[in-house]
C-alpha cells in the first residue's frame, strides 16, 4: 500500500497552532522593541553631538576584575543578555523535539532541510564572492543567521495575514536555525580553551541537570548556579551563550497528566518577555550603533566581505531556503498545501533574510581585533536585512487578500465554542451544534414571515374596509 501523501505548510494541529500563536504575540512585541532600539542605536551613534556619549557608555568596563568578569557594556550585552536570548532558544528547540513539529522525522525533514540549505547557500555566496574579490574569508557564518524577532516585527507592521502554517514554518525554521548558529559560534569562533574553567562549567550543568531531575523548585537555587555555570563557560574559551542553551535544553517540555504546562513551557512563558522585550532589545541598542553615511553605505558594495554578507543574506538566504523546500517536496511524498502557492513560501524565504541579532554577534566575533572591518560588516547586516525586509514586504503585499481569506476561515467560529470550525469538521457534536443554531434560525425567520403575513393581510383587509365605506 503506497505512502499518504503528506502536505506542506498544511494546517497546524490546534494545540500547536495556539502555541504558536503565543510565540508569535511574544516575539512580535519584541521585534518592534528591537527595531526601536536600532533606529535609537544608529541615531545616538550618528548625530555628531551625540556620539562620543554613545561610545562611552559602549566601552564603559564594569564587573568583578578578580573573576575575569571586568566587561564593557557592549560586552556584556553580548555575552550576558544573549545568554538569556539562547536559554529562550534552548527550550523552544527542546520543546520542538519532544512535543512539536521535529518530533515526527518526516515533519521536522522540511524545516531542518530548509535550515540547512538556507545556512549553506548564504555561506556559500559569501565565500564565492570573497575568492572573486580577494576578500577575508572569516566572515561566511555571519549571513547564515536569521533573526526571528525582526521577522516577525516586519509581519506586524505590514499587517499581512499570514496563514498560521507558514508563520510557524518561519518561527520553525529559526529555531533550528539558532541551534546550527550556536554549533557555529562554539565550533570556529572558540580559540583558547580553559579546561579547568570548561571543567567547573560541566560540572555546574551536572549539577542543573540532577536537581531537575529531583525535582528541586525555587528560583533561588537556579538563579546563582546559572550564573556561575555562564561565568565559568565564559573563562573557558568557549561563547557564553552556550551556557544559556545547554540549560535550556535540560530543561523537561513534556507534560505529566496533572499539569497544564511543562517546567520548560512555565519558564519559557516568564522568561521569554525579558528576553524579547529586555535582552535582545539592549544587545541591538549596543552593537547597531554603527557610522552611516552616504559613502560608507556605497562602500558596502565595494568590498568583497561586506557585498558578500549582503548578497548571502538577500539571495542566498531566499534561494537556500526556498530551494530546500522545494527539493523536500519534490524528493518525498510531500505536496504543497492546496491553500498556499511557492510564491508564498519564496516570500517568506526572502523574509528570513532578516539576519539581524546572531549576524551581529558572529560579525563581531569573525572579524575580532579589526574595530573598522567589523563596523562596515555591521553596516552590511543592517543593509542586507532592510533590503531583504523590503522585498518581502512586497512580495507578502502582493498576496495579501488572499491571506486575508485563508485566515477568516482559518478563524471561524461559527458555534462559538471557541474553537475554530475547520477544526471541528469530522466532530459530530459539532454539527450537532450547527443544526441547532440552524433550526433555531429558521425558527425564528419563520416567526418574522407569519408575523410580517399577517401584517400584510390586515393592511389589505383593512384597505378594503375603508374603499366599500366610500362606495356605501
Amino acid at each position: 500500500m503506497p505512502a499518504p501523501t503528506r502536505k506542506v505548510l498544511g494546517r497546524l494541529s490546534l494545540p500547536e497552532r495556539t502555541f504558536v500563536a503565543d510565540a508569535l504575540r511574544t516575539e512580535t512585541v519584541g521585534g518592534v522593541l528591537l527595531l526601536i532600539a536600532a533606529v535609537t542605536a544608529l541615531v545616538w551613534a550618528n548625530v555628531p553631538a551625540l556620539h562620543d556619549s554613545y561610545e562611552s557608555v559602549s566601552h564603559y568596563h564594569l564587573g568583578p576584575a578578580a573573576l575575569g568578569l571586568d566587561l564593557s557594556i557592549e560586552h556584556w550585552a553580548a555575552d550576558g543578555l544573549l545568554a538569556i536570548f539562547f536559554f529562550v532558544a534552548g527550550i523552544e528547540l527542546k520543546r520542538e523535539l519532544v512535543a512539536g513539529d521535529l518530533k515526527d522525522p518526516r515533519a521536522a525533514a522540511l524545516p531542518v532541510v530548509a535550515a540547512l540549505c538556507g545556512m549553506a547557500v548564504p555561506a556559500l555566496v559569501y565565500t564565492l564572492t570573497n575568492v572573486t574579490g580577494g576578500g577575508s574569508l572569516s566572515g561566511w557564518a555571519v549571513p547564515t543567521a536569521t533573526d526571528i524577532a525582526f521577522a516577525l516585527a516586519v509581519l506586524a507592521v505590514i499587517g499581512t495575514w499570514l496563514p498560521s502554517a507558514l508563520r510557524a514554518f518561519l518561527l520553525t525554521l529559526a529555531v533550528v536555525d539558532d541551534l546550527f548558529a550556536i554549533l557555529i559560534i562554539a565550533v570556529f569562533f572558540t580559540a583558547d580553551i580553559d579546561f579547568l574553567a570548561l571543567g567547573g562549567a560541566a560540572l555546574g550543568l551536572a549539577v542543573f541537570w540532577v536537581l531537575l531531575r529531583k525535582g528541586v523548585r525555587g528560583w533561588y537555587v537556579y538563579l546563582p548556579l546559572a550564573l556561575v555555570i555562564w561565568a565559568l563557560m565564559y573563562n573557558s574559551g568557549i561563547h557564553a551563550t552556550i551556557a544559556g542553551v545547554a540549560m535550556g535544553l535540560m530543561l523537561r517540555c513534556t507534560r505529566h497528566e496533572d499539569e497544564k504546562l511543562s517546567p520548560g513551557e512555565h519558564i519559557e512563558h516568564l522568561v521569554r518577555p525579558l528576553s524579547a522585550g529586555l535582552a535582545v532589545p539592549l544587545f541591538a541598542l549596543f552593537s547597531a550603533g554603527v557610522s552611516v553615511s552616504g559613502g560608507a553605505l556605497g562602500d558596502v558594495f565595494t568590498q568583497p566581505e561586506t557585498l558578500g554578507v549582503v548578497l548571502g543574506l538577500v539571495l542566498g538566504k531566499a534561494l537556500g531556503i526556498f530551494g530546500g523546500t522545494w527539493l523536500t517536496a519534490r524528493f518525498t511524498r510531500a505536496s504543497l498545501s492546496d491553500d498556499l502557492q511557492w510564491a508564498d513560501v519564496f516570500a517568506v524565504a526572502t523574509l528570513a533574510g532578516i539576519g539581524f541579532t546572531v549576524s551581529l554577534l558572529i560579525g563581531e566575533l569573525a572579524f575580532d581585533g579589526d574595530a573598522t572591518l567589523t563596523d562596515e560588516v555591521k553596516a552590511a547586516v543592517l543593509l542586507g536585512s532592510l533590503t531583504a525586509a523590503t522585498l518581502a514586504t512586497v512580495l507578502l503585499k502582493l498576496r495579501n487578500a488572499k491571506y486575508r481569506r485563508l485566515y477568516e476561515t482559518e478563524e471561524r467560529d461559527d458555534d462559538q465554542d471557541g474553537i475554530p470550525d475547520v477544526y471541528e469538521e469530522d466532530d459530530p457534536a459539532y454539527h450537532l451544534r450547527m443544526a441547532a443554531i440552524h433550526e433555531r434560525k429558521a425558527a425564528e425567520h419563520r416567526r418574522i414571515a407569519e408575523l410580517k403575513t399577517a401584517e400584510r393581510l390586515a393592511e389589505v383587509t383593512g384597505g378594503a374596509g375603508e374603499e366599500d365605506d366610500r362606495r356605501a
